[in-house]
């Protein structure tokens, strides 16, 4: 291993050594119960049980909390110490299985703030973060990143796509103290930015100036019709004609029927509009910019990724159809300690995950054509059956009855 080998791998243990967990949790068994609340605010809210679902790579790591009840709305927190991000990154990260096929629901978690009444949870609980996938018919997939400033509650204005297949995968939202951050999906950047210009924290920066407009003389049209092109003396034909082989009915009577007229065909010398060619405008200027100026209602916060008093994690969402899982949840401030984290929980049964459920779709398929054969082999018995008897009656005498 070479010198800069080295280093690297030195500053990589120093920042997961010194990194800090606020939260983790890998609902390992039922103990999670005794870690996490479950909300009374409704009396018809959907209960979580302890499940790997139906395919997984491990049955003990990939142990999470599956949603068990359609059409329902599902209220689950828990709480950790109480802690500011002030000059610290700030990285939630859990992981999602829609094995379910879900059709309609969410699979984000909300980050609340210390003090929140967990028995009493609803989706009117004020929170500070909301982040994850969020599916609802072919229109919606996306991924919710929601931040709370100043009482409101921010959407980016970007559209991140989440996944929207059955395996599980591996959602990371990374806040950092200089107001930017990063999205990823399964260890691979999404989507990143400054905070200032993805969501509307404050007024823009810039707004267009209100006293420019665009000069009368100014050009914008970047093609014209060439000047030296005529149209054609004989062009202009009428689209639709008289049908030249058609007659007048011989009991036709003007006087009864009206004025007899023949019908009409689209005339084959029909040309359509004539329309010059187009070439380059000379004078053409390109496209107008609206000039920009300094916005007077804009002022800076340096401080809008800062959140003072994190301190309750939770599961406040809608589904429709149940049977997502949630699992591996870690709150930190280290995207070293994230990225390992998630090789240790997620990366190490994704790829024995999507062979066991492979597996099971190759047995499915077999059952389907088994039974496809097994219908069309039926059908075509009873098809035979039937003409069988048919034939029957058609050779049996016509006085058979009569004689007996």
């Amino acid at each position: 291993m070479n010198r800069a080998s080295c280093l690297l791998l030195l500053v990589a243990l120093f920042a997961t050594a010194y990194s800090k967990d606020y939260f983790t949790e890998k609902f390992e068994d039922k103990s999670y119960e005794d870690r996490w609340v479950q909300s009374t605010a409704k009396p018809d809210l959907g209960a979580f049980k302890l499940s790997h679902g139906k395919f997984y790579g491990d049955a003990k790591k990939d142990l999470g909390i599956q949603t068990s009840e359609d059409a329902r709305f599902y209220g689950l927190s828990a709480k950790f110490d109480e802690f500011s991000n002030e000059g610290k990154t700030l990285v939630i990260q859990f992981t999602v299985k829609h094995e379910q096929k879900i059709d309609c629901g969410g699979g984000y978690v909300k980050v609340y703030p210390a003090g929140t009444d967990q028995v009493g949870l609803t989706g009117d609980s004020p929170y500070h973060i909301m982040f994850g996938p969020d599916i609802c018919g072919y229109s919606t997939k996306k991924v919710h990143v929601i931040f709370t400033y100043k009482g409101k509650n921010l959407l980016i204005k970007k559209d991140i796509k989440c996944k929207d297949d059955e395996l599980t995968h591996l959602y990371t939202l990374i806040l950092n103290s200089d107001n930017t951050y990063e999205v990823r999906i399964d260890n691979e950047k999404v989507e990143s930015g400054k905070l200032e210009e993805d969501w509307d924290f404050t007024a823009p920066k810039r707004i267009p100036d209100p006293e420019a407009k665009k000069p009368s003389d100014w050009v914008d049209d970047e093609k014209i019709d060439d000047p030296t092109e005529t149209k054609p003396g004989d062009w202009d034909k009428p689209e639709h004609t008289a049908d030249p082989e058609a007659k007048k009915p011989e009991d036709w009577d003007d006087e009864i029927d009206g004025t007899w007229e023949p019908p009409m065909i689209d005339n084959p010398d029909y040309k359509g509009v004539w329309k010059a060619r187009q070439i380059d405008n000379p004078a053409y200027k390109g496209a107008w910019v609206h000039p920009e100026i300094d916005n007077p209602e804009y002022i800076e916060d340096a401080n809008l990724y800062l959140f003072k008093d994190l301190g309750v994690i939770g599961f406040d969402l809608w589904q429709v159809k149940s049977g997502t899982i949630f699992d591996n949840v870690l709150i930190t401030d280290s995207v070293q300690r994230a990225e390992e984290f998630g090789n240790e929980t997620w990366g190490k049964t994704k790829d024995p995950e999507k062979k066991m459920k492979d597996e099971q779709d190759e047995v499915e398929r077999k059952k389907e054509e088994e039974d496809r054969k097994k219908s069309e082999a039926e059908q075509a018995t009873k098809k035979s059956d039937d003409d069988d008897e048919s034939d029957a009656d058609d050779t049996k005498s016509p006085h058979a009855d009569d004689e007996l």
